[in-house]
């Protein structure tokens, strides 16, 4: 089992090795002691030490990023931009190295999208900044409250905080950590950003040729699927749209999720089509993913899985530096962040990713075992990973799971070149 989990890392601290090797052999001696009925040696629970949590989350609600070709548009006003006293918490935002916040291209093309009302593409409106806050509340309870796991002041020594350089995120990241530590600080907040060209907390298709070339055809074909094509075009002349400009399921959700929070309503044939315009835009998706691709769920979050997995090996190896591990992860990402991300978990429910959902994935120690155990966590739900005997999975089962879709910046680097190379090559 072991083996098979690190088969191909050879870079994998012996200290961890030694503490994985330890679990299993925990689970021989186990065999011969007694079973509960579904033939498993119980876990007790009240043994279970709490090591770390990491958060994947979606930002709040926001204003859409690009409005439909319709007469009728929902008035997006400037008073929805007025921020929440209770969620300001101040923060500096810096690159990956420590310098200077980098430069955002895509908020650079938001401002250049005005939408009826005065409201930019995309901007977090204040439902979206009470969206996060209530997230950080229901954190702080679980680890806070009824947990004493975190300070219930920020602690920079305690919390790492990355975030995708849109503005969007940052605010939600700010708003979710004045809800978890009620605004008390006992140092700085400093959240983690990475140029657009190289971020790695959603599928990056500028920066990765090869799915960009791999999904480019699958988009276009998803919409001329049977059933797809049918009720894309229903839902156009239900609404008056007779152009083919850009219109597909992912515009409709898009402006429909953002109206609905909202409570507004731009044209009765959204709401009426709410349901079916939601699923079909999971049906394209999936449909442009394709999970059994592995190579393009490698490429679209195996850097960010890596993120993950590296995180989860620095705790368990014994060698790791106090100063090297935080209690708490927070990661902002986005909806495409979070579906392909459930889907090689196994956890993919066919729902679309809504607004300030949380993926939380917890890291305990077996206190008299010293085995270690995962537990996830969607919309704060357990879940049971793919490979996983139950909801408390052994931390080697987990790491064989994210192991298929798990790439080191150097192979990701040339999986996401290798088309190019190739083509290259043939001219």
């Amino acid at each position: 089992m072991i083996a098979g989990v690190f088969s191909a890392r050879t870079w994998v601290p012996v200290g961890v090795l030694a503490a994985l090797a330890y679990c299993a052999h925990r689970r021989r001696v186990a065999r011969a002691e007694p079973r509960g009925p579904d033939g498993r040696q119980p876990v007790d629970r009240s043994q279970l030490e709490l090591k770390m949590v990491q958060v994947v989350f979606r930002h709040g609600a926001r204003s859409p990023l690009k409005p439909l070709p319709q007469k009728q548009q929902a008035e997006w006003n400037l008073q929805l931009l007025e921020v929440p006293p209770h969620t300001q918490f101040d923060y500096t935002i810096t690159n990956l190295a420590g310098g200077p916040k980098p430069h955002s291209p895509f908020d650079s093309q938001y401002r250049e999208t005005k939408l009826k009302g005065g409201m930019f593409a995309g901007q977090l409106t204040n439902v979206g900044m009470q969206q996060m806050f209530a997230l950080g509340e229901r954190l702080r309870k679980n680890y806070v409250e009824d947990i004493p796991f975190l300070s219930p002041t920020f602690n920079p020594l305690e919390v790492f905080v990355r975030s995708t350089n849109i503005y969007r995120n940052l605010e939600s990241t700010r708003c979710l950590l004045a809800g978890l530590f009620q605004c008390q600080k006992e140092g700085p907040i400093i959240i983690h950003t990475d140029e657009a060209s190289s971020e790695v907390l959603y599928p990056n298709y500028q920066n990765c040729w090869n799915l960009q070339e791999r999904t480019r055809g699958r988009r276009k074909a998803a919409s001329l699927q049977p059933g797809i094509s049918e009720d894309l075009q229903k839902v156009k002349e239900g609404m008056g749209i007779t152009s083919n400009d850009g219109v597909d399921f992912f515009s409709l959700l898009d402006n429909v999720a953002a109206e609905q929070v909202h409570s507004l309503l731009s044209c009765p044939t959204l709401k009426r089509f709410a349901r079916m315009i939601e699923q079909r835009a999971v049906d394209t998706a999936l449909y442009v993913i394709q999970g059994e691709d592995r190579e393009s769920l490698q490429m679209a979050v195996g850097p960010f899985l890596h993120i993950l997995e590296s995180n989860l090996l620095k705790v368990v190896d014994p060698a790791t530096p106090p100063d090297k591990t935080r209690k708490l992860y927070l990661y902002a990402a986005h909806d495409v962040t979070l579906m392909p991300l459930l889907i090689t978990l196994g956890i993919f429910d066919h729902k679309w990713p809504p607004f300030a959902v949380d993926l939380t994935m917890e890291l305990y120690q077996h206190q008299e075992s010293k085995e270690w155990f995962v537990q996830l966590y969607y919309r704060g739900e357990e879940q049971v990973p793919k490979g996983c005997p139950d909801r408390l999975c052994p931390l080697d089962k987990f790491l064989n799971t994210l192991s298929v879709y798990t790439l080191s910046p150097e192979k990701y680097h040339t999986l996401c070149s290798q088309v190019q190379v190739m083509e290259t090559e043939s001219d």
